[in-house]
């Protein structure tokens, strides 16, 4: 049987946080936990070993597949800041028009740095992401 392996942990964020190598990254680090802090209304949980998460749904798959994930949230990785939102929904695409230097993958918005977006898009994304969420997992 299949193992999650991005799981909630008991792990400190801010300890994850101060063990960021670059001093930059750390920084964004703190604004983005405050942004999305602020944003949700969830308390920050570490994910695995690197991925700071806000709330939680359980999702299943037709596939049969099922587990559980943060609603959204955030990775201050090495190379670049990825950012986690819903993968499936349609809206996020167009709130990414104006967020800024970003690149893309199926569930990750990658940034360099919080200076390259637009804080205000950045806030959208996350309410939408949430929002979607809720609504497709029947989450209060």
């Amino acid at each position: 049987m299949y193992e999650q392996k991005t799981k909630e942990t008991d792990r400190s964020v801010v300890e994850f946080i101060e063990n960021v190598e670059s001093p930059k990254k750390r920084e964004d680090a703190y604004k983005l936990l405050d942004i999305f802090t602020e944003t949700t209304g969830y308390e920050a949980k570490m994910w695995g070993p690197s991925i700071i998460g806000f709330g939680s749904y359980h999702y299943k798959y037709e596939s049969g597949h099922e587990g559980d994930a943060p609603l959204v949230g955030f990775s201050p990785r090495k190379a670049k800041i990825s950012l986690y939102f819903a993968t499936g929904d349609t809206r996020r695409k167009e709130l990414l028009k104006d967020f800024g230097k970003h690149t893309t993958g199926k569930a990750c918005v990658y940034i360099n740095k919080v200076a390259d977006i637009d804080v205000d898009v950045l806030k959208a994304l996350i309410s939408q992401s949430v929002r979607f969420l809720k609504e497709t997992y029947s989450i209060s």
